[in-house]
């Protein structure tokens, strides 16, 4: 693609205002974020998911506030033109307004970060007022939140009763009276996804999981080139199995190698005869 200006945030709600649905994306590293920026991504999530992804962990947990500084700071220089979320880690912002204001601002100083994310409704009001109010925008996440997965029973839809459902719609409504631009929402269901959407008025709505009728898409990197080993979420579309093409290229290489067919000529260097001689008779002489 030809180069595109820094997306700010007047033209991702110009987008909403016309109807165009925004594309978003998780990415934890500069090379993926040199391909996404190429493809004309309008946001990107380094998450938190990366300790999974790109950490091998069995959940979120683990992830710290420098594991997340690193690897947006990467995405930052391989797209620097999209608008950069990072995803605040597991007791970053919980334990208090000071604290969450503190790691949202080391996002946007250390890492570039247009932006940053954090799970939870109405309990989490504080830290978003602070963090809005100390001049660092945020994105609300609401339906499946993984830093509170064992809490909420493990990874399943959220919301499909109607008590549930109706305190996703206050808690995004409270989000966005706060101050948070956006709200993702996870596993929600689609016409409790619908309500909230048409609801909007100062924000808006992307979905992950949670159907066609919100402003934007996310969906896991990994997930849609098939990178992840352990499982595919069903709400995952895989647009091209990437890890198959790279299991094919990884079992031929160590056939190759095996069988002496790599390197061939083109794969290595070479040395003038003469000086090969010179270098010989050098060796020669010291013995």
């Amino acid at each position: 693609m030809t180069e595109r200006k820094k997306l700010g945030l007047p033209a991702l709600f110009a987008k909403v205002a016309a109807g165009d649905p925004i594309t978003m994306l998780t990415c934890y590293d500069y090379s993926t974020a040199y391909l996404q920026e190429q493809a004309g991504i309008d946001i990107v999530l380094v998450g938190d998911s990366l300790g999974m992804t790109m950490l091998g962990f069995d959940g979120t947990l683990p992830v710290t506030m420098d594991d997340m500084i690193r690897h947006a700071a990467a995405v930052r220089r391989g797209s620097p033109n999209a608008w950069l979320v990072g995803d605040m880690p597991y007791m970053s912002y919980q334990a208090s307004v000071e604290s969450a204001i503190r790691n949202a601002g080391r996002f946007m100083a250390e890492a570039g970060c247009d932006s940053v994310k954090l799970e939870g409704g109405v309990e989490m009001l504080p830290q978003v007022r602070g963090i809005v109010g100390a001049g660092s925008p945020v994105m609300g996440h609401l339906g499946l939140t993984p830093q509170s997965v064992s809490a909420l029973g493990g990874f399943r839809v959220q919301g499909k009763d109607a008590g549930q459902a109706r305190k996703i719609i206050d808690d995004a409504r409270a989000l966005e009276d706060a101050g948070a631009f956006a709200v993702l929402l996870e596993l929600v269901p689609d016409r409790v996804c619908e309500l909230i959407t048409e609801r909007a008025r100062t924000s808006f709505i992307i979905s992950l999981g949670s159907g066609p009728g919100a402003h934007g898409q996310l969906l896991i990197y990994h997930d849609m080139f098939g990178l992840y080993p352990r499982f595919k979420p069903r709400m995952a579309k895989v647009y091209a199995d990437a890890g198959a093409v790279i299991r094919d290229g990884l079992d031929a290489y160590v056939r190759e190698v095996r069988e002496r067919i790599f390197p061939q000529p083109e794969n290595y260097f070479g040395m003038a005869d003469e000086a090969y001689e010179q270098l010989r008779r050098g060796i020669k002489s010291d013995t």
